[in-house]
């Protein structure tokens, strides 16, 4: 293959969907050519038809041949980042672009800027398409299942580089903005293609990026300007409800603000947002509260998994009030009798919540989950975590996403299930141990053939994930939880 003409290709591509003209031909072939690490170009070769990533990965695989990669001491990201970063226009700009497009609508505005990041592999559509993802129904409605397939394994050649690297702490973390066109390193991902938004939320400006690895459509980080640790407080709750009057079809939530409940960045103030309609927003209010000295449009308690406390009202002040006060209630509220304490001997706060707005046409609609990271000795990952008997599909934390009823498994369960289907079909199998008692449960309880067995499999994996969520709620779906949720509500309901 002549790399002229991939080249060529490339830069074709570059000029018909980007800022660039005609007269940026030399220039652009030029910067190609440097950095793959090319010493010669032939005009005359003509160009290579084929799309944009396909282009890109012949260039990264070239410059991988010649030893580029090494000589330079970078990766095969750090080269597709450099290459695609030839096609985004400078930050400046997308901003600029971003607000003009959004005077027509916020829908035009984050279309373009979805797009962009799209066509520049900022997300990585191809990666993402690897992961498996279905529904099940369950009696809290339909329940989202996804084993996370899109994040790459990482090369033991280069962990074992990257661990001679000398440590600096430029960017912070991940989601600081000094991310914005960083170059990356062998330990660190390459950035080179990232543009940020910028927004006035409140009194802060903040950024809008969407995620590399999605998990829903449009998913979408907003993170602060400002490098401080999660925390879910009222000037929080502020920004997340103009966040919604600024992007009215997205829903946009905080992860908790404590370890085990938390996500997993908790070093760095942000939200998650898209455009996707979560499972636990299809769900009910199933008991209407009465908040003291506040009438609502609706409040109540969601026939959910967890326990949420829905709000609805089209006043910002008066949602406030009511998560203010459910807030303060829930931080000092103990229940020993039902494992719950609020602050242990050692002054240790264990309650906070994980709040989720949207916006149904004036309405607002406020979720709150109440959280408790407590641990006990049957329960040393956390009492309301999934318990060891659901481990062996999901023993990671519950964090904004798992909450909203969207399950990300690990990418093993991929192989381990196809084992699993095999075992309940009486197909030769390699079922790991950590299965066999679950998998011997539904041989036994289900009527299972080689043309079913799959779908066998898929459907426990949703239930036990239904199980995982029902294991993260601190009032149990019993008589006695529910009669216990009612007992807290006492505590700020008429």
């Amino acid at each position: 293959m002549n790399i002229s003409g991939v080249i060529t290709g490339f830069v074709n591509n570059i000029i018909a969907t980007s800022e660039y003209e005609e007269l940026d031909r030399f220039y652009l072939t030029n910067q190609v050519l440097k950095m793959i690490g090319a010493n010669d170009f032939d005009q005359q070769q003509p160009a290579m038809q084929a799309s944009m990533l396909t282009l890109m990965d012949i260039l990264v695989e070239y410059a991988n041949d010649n030893q580029t990669l090494s000589k330079l001491g970078i990766n095969s990201d750090i080269l597709g980042a450099n290459l695609m970063n030839l096609l985004v226009p400078r930050p400046s700009v997308v901003n600029s672009v971003f607000w003009q497009k959004y005077q027509e609508s916020p829908q035009t505005a984050t279309k373009y800027f979805y797009n962009l990041s799209k066509q520049s592999n900022y997300i990585k559509t191809r990666e993402i398409a690897k992961n498996i993802s279905y529904k099940i129904n369950s009696e809290y409605g339909p329940i989202e299942i996804t084993i996370n397939l899109s994040k790459p394994e990482k090369d033991p050649k280069a962990i074992a580089a990257a661990k001679k690297l000398q440590q600096v702490t430029y960017p912070k973390c991940q989601l600081c903005m000094e991310n914005e066109g960083f170059v990356g390193k062998l330990n660190y991902p390459a950035r080179s293609n990232h543009r940020i938004v910028r927004l006035q939320l409140g009194d802060e400006e903040w950024g809008f990026q969407y995620s590399p690895y999605a998990y829903f459509n449009e998913h979408a980080i907003v993170l602060s300007k400002t490098h401080r640790d999660m925390h879910v407080n009222m000037a929080n709750m502020q920004r997340l409800l103009a966040f919604v009057d600024l992007f009215p079809d997205y829903f946009i939530g905080s992860n908790a603000d404590l370890p085990i409940v938390g996500g997993s960045i908790l070093t760095h103030d942000h939200f998650q947002t898209g455009r996707h309609e979560m499972p636990m927003a299809k769900a009910p209010i199933e008991t209407d509260i009465h908040l003291q000295g506040l009438k609502l449009v609706a409040a109540g308690i969601v026939k959910w998994p967890m326990s949420v406390i829905r709000l609805v009202d089209r006043d910002q002040a008066k949602l406030l009030q009511a998560t203010a006060m459910i807030i303060d209630a829930w931080k000092k509220y103990s229940d020993p009798q039902r494992n719950i304490v609020a602050v242990t001997k050692d002054n240790q706060q264990h309650h906070t919540i994980t709040p989720i707005v949207r916006k149904r046409d004036d309405l607002y609609e406020v979720d709150l989950v109440l959280r408790d990271n407590n641990v006990s000795a049957e329960f040393p990952d956390g009492i309301f975590h999934p318990h060891p008997d659901v481990q062996h599909i999901k023993k990671e934390n519950i964090g904004l996403i798992e909450v909203m009823g969207l399950a990300i498994l690990p990418p093993r369960l991929k192989h381990e299930m196809q084992e699993v289907a095999k075992y309940i079909s009486n197909q030769p199998n390699e079922i790991a141990n950590i299965h066999q008692t679950w998998a011997d449960k539904l041989k036994a309880t289900n009527m299972i053939t080689t043309n079913n067995a799959s779908a066998v499999v898929n459907q426990a994996v949703g239930e036990v994930f239904v199980t995982v969520l029902e294991n993260a709620g601190v009032f149990k779906r019993t008589e006695d939880g529910q009669r216990g949720f009612m007992q807290f509500l006492k505590t700020i309901c008429k």
